[in-house]
């Protein structure tokens, strides 16, 4: 009989790599992993119903927010800028690792392939404050997305 969870993970403990860059990581969240298949409708002229058929046609992925607190280095801006000046070899695949509570197996992983950042966000800053963490905000755009189990 197989050890199977039957209680969803906690989504607190997660990795993102860059590989062929380095990044300092250290990340706090990570929103918009997904993908999309788009349907083309489509109708034979000699259909005996007048409804139409729907095919799988062009699938995408969708951008992905990274964010997290500023810390003394360009890492991020200097990605940005590499994407400027020589547009697609800038191109990193990323990887988040989703990790179990104990924080030492690996439970899903997805890659984005081919991914260039396309936004980038700086903190806002409020003198009034003093307990806020200053953050920023990365959003990627990849060609493609693998996922898969531990």
């Amino acid at each position: 009989m197989s050890n199977q969870r039957t209680s969803p993970y906690s989504a607190f403990n997660f990795l993102v790599e860059f590989n062929g860059q380095d990044i300092s990581a250290g990340f706090s969240e990570v929103t918009g992993l997904g993908a999309e298949i788009t349907m083309a409708e489509y109708r034979n002229g000699n259909d005996p119903e007048n409804q139409v058929r729907k095919i799988p046609n062009i699938s995408k992925v969708s951008d992905v927010t990274l964010k997290r607190g500023i810390i003394k280095s360009q890492d991020l801006w200097d990605w940005i800028n590499l994407t400027r000046r020589e547009g697609w070899t800038a191109q990193r695949n990323v990887t988040i690792t989703m990790m179990d509570e104990a924080n030492q197996n690996t439970v899903m992983r997805w890659t984005l392939q081919n991914s260039v950042p396309i936004k980038y966000t700086g903190p806002s800053l409020n003198a009034k404050g003093g307990s806020d963490v200053a953050m920023e905000e990365l959003v990627l755009s990849a060609e493609g997305i693998q996922y898969a189990e531990g």
